[in-house]
């Protein structure tokens, strides 16, 4: 009998390009990954369908609406939030070089001037995430 683990998706929304992050209830990030907006709701629909997912998680800036109208329509009988996403990309470049511990001479560098090689909205949405998750709101 395959038990899935209870876990949130959340998503950072964007207009080119979307965050995606699965996380479970004790914030362990369990999938990460930047997607063309196009194909997000086939992303969400492949994730729920791996994992037991009870809330999705939408940040409130760019396009939310139109990803929150989307949500609705397709997983209707899931919770839906929405988070405030205030500063979520500079605290997603930070864990970014936290994950991904710079090299070479960029090493000496303070991490607040260096600039990610790859999009972070993942980072964005993990972040998203834990904030959900760090009021309480599925508990």
């Amino acid at each position: 009998m395959d038990i899935k683990q209870k876990c949130i998706i959340a998503v950072d929304p964007g207009r080119e390009k979307c965050g995606v992050a699965v996380l479970a209830l004790d914030k362990a990030m369990l999938f990460h990954k930047t997607v063309t907006t196009k194909s997000l709701p086939a992303v969400l629909q492949k994730l729920e369908r791996v994992y037991a997912v009870q809330t999705f998680v939408i940040g409130s800036g760019t396009t939310s609406k139109d990803k929150k109208k989307l949500i609705e329509e397709t997983f209707p009988t899931i919770q839906l939030a929405v988070i405030d996403e205030y500063r979520t990309t500079d605290a997603a470049r930070k864990r970014y070089w936290q994950e991904n511990p710079p090299k070479g001479i960029k090493k000496f560098l303070p991490l607040g001037m260096l600039v990610p090689p790859v999009p972070v909205d993942d980072f964005a949405a993990v972040i998203i995430g834990e904030r959900y998750l760090d009021a309480g709101k599925d508990k």
